[in-house]
């Protein structure tokens, strides 16, 4: 059987899910004509028998290839930071690292000292507890670390092979 990388199955599944929408608007298309009351229905030159068929063709191989990608990427492994993890368990990661970097870049821009409320009565001050710029390193760090995980998941996924025939679609 052909096989595909797991990079390009992340993009075949993109491209299948926008087939089926296709399809489904082709189904809204192809079941009803507006006619003059007495004139014949138009011949169609693709019945919505035609269409179900088609879509029910992409929603099996979408199936699949979701399957098979969840497969690999749950067997599948990386090593980060001398640990191995799961593709499914580094994406994750990845996508707590970037939350992690944002939030620590958002502290590295405060001030550490700032006028926070002014009234009659009062003067309120904004005191930072930490250090601003440890944490913008520790931001500038974090997201370093994800850039990193991101590209060892890249790589990994232009290494491993499932077994899908995209022909119909690439």
């Amino acid at each position: 059987m052909p096989k595909i990388s797991l990079a390009e199955a992340v993009k075949l599944k993109s491209v299948l899910s926008k087939r089926i929408h296709e399809l489904e608007d082709e189904m809204d298309r192809a079941a009803f004509v507006e006619i003059e009351k007495g004139d014949q229905v138009p011949k169609q030159v693709r019945t919505l028998s035609n269409v179900e068929q088609d879509i029910e063709e992409v929603r099996k191989d979408f199936r699949l290839l979701d399957k098979l990608m969840y497969q690999a990427n749950s067997q599948q492994q990386i090593v980060f930071n001398d640990e191995p993890l799961a593709i499914v368990e580094a994406i994750e990661l990845a996508t707590q690292l970037r939350a992690k970097s944002k939030k620590f870049k958002e502290f590295g821009a405060a001030s550490k000292e700032e006028p926070y409320l002014f009234g009659e009565n009062a003067n309120l001050m904004r005191i930072a507890t930490f250090e601003p710029e440890d944490y913008r390193l520790k931001g500038i760090e974090t997201e370093r670390q994800a850039n990193r995980l991101s590209n060892l998941i890249n790589a990994k996924n232009y290494s491993v092979e499932l077994d899908f025939d995209s022909e119909k679609y690439f």
